[in-house]
């Protein structure tokens, strides 16, 4: 998972970072009060690292977890400070597998030569 550096992010990089469409982000962000990104003189959303944590955490509800809008709401109001550390174990969990794929598929390539 990337290293969020910068202080605001476009929606197009939120997309790529998060492997979501970007009508999906700005359909969230009228579903969940959570998500209000600023907005620059331009009018172009500005994310935060925190507003992208945020996505992330709703995103693992919706697509991982298989709940509603309603649910992931519900969900986000009753349960924050658990989820949000379930999301960081999913999150490392799933860092570490990549991390894992990647040094298996250098063995077997080492392994060819």
């Amino acid at each position: 998972m990337e290293q969020l550096t910068k202080k605001f992010y476009r929606i197009g990089d939120v997309s790529e970072l998060l492997g979501l469409p970007q009508s999906t982000i700005r359909f969230w962000e009228k579903e969940f009060s959570e998500l209000r990104p600023r907005r620059n003189g331009g009018g172009t959303r500005m994310y935060t690292p925190s507003d992208i944590e945020q996505l992330r955490i709703i995103k693992f509800l919706i697509k991982d977890k298989g709940l509603t809008l309603e649910g992931a709401r519900e969900h986000l109001r009753r349960n924050r400070r658990d989820l949000d550390r379930k999301h960081e174990v999913v999150r490392r969990l799933k860092d570490i597998r990549r991390q894992l794929t990647a040094m298996l598929e250098a063995l077997d390539q080492r392994q060819r030569k």
